[in-house]
């Protein structure tokens, strides 16, 4: 289990960041904070969720920390890194949240330093709301949890990091690599954030609200976006993303054929395969 006399900082206190916080916190783990904001700061503060914090860099609060969680958009995980690692203690572990892994690993190993260990992770969890004040560590109760294992990361280090994810109570951990990684979220989070703002940006009427029923709101849930958070990732994973669009609109057009043609099989057969791979879903546990 993770030691519980480690340090850990976090930078970047939103809502991700400040679920680890809370989560870390609540199982007595010692947890300081730097972030932009000084409100996010002190609401932090105020509710407990870490020990000290500051919203300028602080040398010892890096120097101090023996694991640092990075909760920041790539570009800005990038130069926080390059203007800041001198700070960093010998052997500390770096870890990030970031939705993307290709391009910031690669980024990274331009300039990072070599006595310091970077293991990549990716929380499955988030709300359709932000900022630290909406922190919940409950959100990664029934989540998964990917570890990008590196070629060069020590087994310590690694196991530091899963542990962190038991800690929180994460459902599932898995490893990928950073291509598997990539190709997947396109899949499986970027393509479905896709779909819900084309849902969005398809009608327009006011009275949308007074008609739906569950099955459009279901669909929308995450049609509530930060746009530039999430523009970042989608250029960021562009080729994985434009594959994942492609393959969507390929299969979206068997169905529009199917209806054109009033092709009642391939209809039945597309949705007992849907209704299939769906069931996966429903099963509790593993």
């Amino acid at each position: 289990m993770l030691n519980k006399d480690l340090n850990i900082l976090i930078v970047g206190l939103g809502l991700i960041g400040g679920s680890y916080a809370e989560g870390l916190t609540k199982n007595g783990y010692h947890v300081n904070a730097i972030t932009r904001s000084e409100t996010s700061i002190n609401y932090a503060l105020e509710h407990n969720l870490i020990k000290e914090g500051s919203c300028i860099v602080k040398p010892e609060l890096i120097n101090n920390a023996d694991l640092i969680i990075f909760a920041l958009y790539p570009k800005v995980l990038i130069k926080w890194l390059q203007t800041n690692q001198q700070y960093f203690k010998k052997g500390v572990v770096l870890t990030d949240v970031t939705g993307i892994k290709t391009w910031v690993i690669k980024e990274i190993k331009k300039f990072l330093r070599p006595d310091v260990d970077f293991v990549f992770h990716h929380p499955m969890a988030g709300k359709e709301v932000y900022g630290v004040q909406n922190a919940d560590y409950h959100i990664f109760e029934n989540a998964n949890y990917i570890i990008i294992k590196g070629e060069n990361n020590q087994e310590s280090s690694l196991k530091m990091i899963e542990d962190l994810g038991h800690v929180l109570n994460f459902r599932k951990i898995a490893y990928l690599t950073k291509e598997e990684h990539d190709e997947m979220i396109g899949f499986l989070s970027q393509l479905t954030h896709c779909i819900a703002v084309v849902l969005m940006n398809s009608k327009e009427s006011k009275h949308l609200v007074d008609y739906t029923g569950d099955s459009f709101r279901d669909l929308t849930r995450i049609a509530s976006i930060n746009e530039e958070m999430w523009t970042e990732l989608f250029l960021l994973n562009k080729e994985a993303l434009l594959k994942e669009i492609n393959n969507f609109l390929n299969t979206f057009n068997l169905l529009k054929v199917a209806i054109e043609k009033n092709d009642e099989k391939t209809i039945k057969e597309m949705m007992k395969l849907s209704t299939y791979r769906r069931s996966f879903f429903n099963k509790k546990g593993d």
